[in-house]
């Protein structure tokens, strides 16, 4: 355990413990950012035409198997233009420190937060207070290389890995400036502490943020961070740290790069360790959520982080 005790003296690994997330002080090369950005620009408009009609979407519904994947993924071809994020020393140390210098990337790709503005209104109307406003279904399939979301309420990203312990984290980087109107994301910090829950999450807001309780008898009280920042903020959490994003309402679209990491299996103790070694509850769920049918529409209304 030599080797994970050391590893705890790293900031973010003591961030993890104390409160399920670290935020990167200087972030990543701004400049770097907006070149990608400008290159993402030229290929994609994010406007209306991006959607399929109503009676378009109708005639053949389609929930699953519509985010990207290899092969449809719009940053397969932007592979040099990410090194300023994956060779970026202060990312890769920290996550080193939490994972082992073998770590790997289980999923990277590229969100947008669609602007309240280009969404059509049958949509808006048919997703309205839905937990979960993955777009995905709703986009026209050349489009399905980006994950478009709507707003999502609280959720952990262990709800998309049922039986796998968390011993993953998320990188988050802004490609541009994310003010309170852009969709910038909403973390719970502690929330962390009561590991792996179930999906649609038990949470009730007070005066000191949302008091989380694990449905096993277990609570904590946490408090609301709002992940808003320049160019090239870059931020990562524990993949049962509770995050959620609003509807757009700004005029233009957010997009984030987002990356899953993880340690590789077996080795030596990481830093990930000392930081679960910490928790009260599952590094896994047989279940990670109950608000989809089986062809993957929402079943019930309701989203927490609208209240936020």
């Amino acid at each position: 355990m030599a080797e994970a005790a050391l590893a705890t003296n790293h900031p973010a690994v003591e961030d993890f413990i104390a409160r399920g997330y670290h935020v990167f002080p200087d972030g990543v090369d701004p400049a770097a950012a907006s070149r990608l950005l400008a290159k993402i620009r030229a290929l994609r408009t994010f406007g209306a035409d991006l959607f399929l009609s109503e009676a378009e979407f109708d005639a053949n519904p389609q929930y699953i198997g519509v985010n990207p994947v290899p092969g449809r993924n719009l940053l397969e071809g932007f592979e040099k233009d990410l090194a300023f994020v994956e060779q970026d020393p202060g990312i890769v140390a920290a996550v080193s420190a939490l994972l082992g210098d073998d770590y790997e990337i289980l999923v990277k790709k590229l969100i947008c937060g669609v602007p309240a503005s280009v969404v059509p209104d049958w949509l808006k109307a048919r997703i309205a207070g839905n937990p979960v406003n993955n777009l995905g279904a709703y986009v026209r399939p050349p489009y399905r290389d980006i994950t478009y979301f709507y707003g999502i309420d609280f959720h952990q990203d262990l709800i998309d890995y049922r039986d796998r312990e968390a011993d993953f984290i998320t990188l988050y980087v802004y490609l541009h400036d994310v003010g309170a109107h852009d969709a910038p994301l909403f973390l719970l910090e502690d929330s962390h502490k009561l590991a792996g829950t179930l999906f649609p999450h038990d949470l009730t807001k007070n005066e000191s943020g949302w008091l989380y309780r694990d449905g096993r008898g277990g609570e904590v009280q946490t408090r609301q961070h709002l992940l808003t920042g320049k160019t090239g903020y870059a931020a990562m959490w524990h993949a049962c740290t509770l995050h959620g994003t609003q509807p757009d309402a700004a005029d233009n679209e957010r997009l984030s790069l987002r990356y899953l990491l993880a340690r590789k299996p077996g080795g030596a103790a990481r830093g990930i360790d000392a930081v679960n070694a910490t928790l009260q509850g599952p590094l896994s769920l047989e279940a990670t959520r109950q608000d989809l049918d089986a062809r993957g529409r929402a079943r019930f209304k309701g989203n927490s982080v609208n209240k936020a």
